[in-house]
């Protein structure tokens, strides 16, 4: 029972942190009326600790939380260290010079510590995706030398595939251990998630000799959203921003969903594509059935299901009547990849 409950509980704190709070008014309502210092309000652990109190509080209440252990440690070294540091001043009252060096390495120290906890994960995300939106457009920009172009092609499917690894490995972690049933549990609980599915994206991709512009669509696509919802949060009184960046920023997330189908329609060209590549002499069958079993995963899956299944209706509203009309023959083997798609 207590095993039953641990697994219960992990699920649960894998389900809030996959929650989507940005896009939930009550959590932004819930952070502005926490009261904790400034340089607490930027590390991430703490702003995960009150994510999943929001979600204990608003959506599962089951959910346990433990207590925030660390934030009450770094409280108690500090004042720790604040009467250590008031000690020498009562001693050294009569020499005010070396208080005051004393009080400017405190002031140094501190400084350089809030620039470390600063460098959180978002932080990261933001960096490897800008870096993958530029690599992108040099990718598909006309005027660039065809090996730079290939090289950018490669280094932006690899940039994308270490983002959604790192995301991964901060949202669940690594298995709890290195058998067979631990590596199934810990699988099944991402591979339904958006990170996994761009990492086998990029890896069917990276490691094909086939170069297909066309499959940068969804890269820059999820780069742009990550980049725009990054600058929005955190720079948002830049002046440059303000002037350059906003509009573009504001358009982004307001047209997420316009993002998201584009990258759905970009997605399933490709896999025509490459069917239509396996009469060339760069056929790769592997990659081809590859890319097709992901397909079927982003059918199923809860975060793309609704963008792909809307694709895949508009296409069968097309493709049928033709079928029916001039190849009827087709209608038994299109039913058996109907049912091995379902399935």
């Amino acid at each position: 029972m207590g095993e039953e409950r641990e697994d219960s509980q992990k699920i649960k704190r894998i389900a809030a942190a996959a929650y989507d709070y940005d896009n939930d008014p009550r959590w932004a309502d819930y952070w502005s009326n926490i009261l904790i210092p400034p340089h607490m309000a930027a590390r991430s652990d703490v702003v995960d600790h009150y994510k999943r109190k929001f979600y204990q509080r608003c959506i599962d209440p089951d959910l346990v939380v433990e207590s925030m252990s660390q934030p009450t440690q770094a409280s108690a070294s500090s004042t720790s260290s604040a009467t250590a540091n008031d000690r020498p001043r009562q001693r050294n009252s009569a020499n005010p010079g070396s208080t005051t060096s004393r009080s400017s390495g405190t002031s140094t120290n501190a400084g350089s510590n809030t620039t470390s906890v600063r460098w959180d994960r978002q932080t990261i995300q933001f960096s490897v995706n800008a870096w993958v939106f530029v690599v992108a457009m040099l990718a598909i920009f006309p005027l660039i030398p065809r090996n730079l172009s290939n090289r950018a092609y490669r280094l932006s499917f690899m940039g994308t595939a270490c983002s959604s690894i790192y995301s991964l490995y901060s949202l669940y972690g690594k298995p709890r251990a290195w058998n067979m049933q631990a590596l199934q549990v810990y699988f099944q609980s991402i591979i339904a998630t958006k990170d996994f599915i761009y990492f086998i994206y990029c890896l069917s991709f990276v490691t094909s000799h086939l170069c297909l512009k066309f499959a940068l669509i969804p890269i820059l696509c999820r780069s742009v959203e990550h980049v725009a919802k990054f600058l929005r949060r955190n720079f948002s009184r830049s002046i440059l921003y303000r002037k350059y960046l906003e509009d573009a920023c504001v358009w982004v997330e307001s047209n997420s969903t316009t993002l998201s189908i584009l990258t759905s329609h970009a997605e399933i060209g490709l896999g025509f594509l490459l069917i239509i590549s396996l009469l060339s002499w760069q056929r790769n069958i592997i990659q081809t059935f590859m890319y097709w079993q992901l397909l079927k995963l982003m059918y199923h899956a809860p975060v793309s299901a609704g963008y792909h299944q809307s694709v895949w209706a508009k296409i069968g509203r097309t493709v049928n009547p033709l079928v029916y009309r001039y190849a009827p023959f087709l209608n038994t083997p299109i039913s058996a990849i109907q049912r091995w798609w379902l399935r």
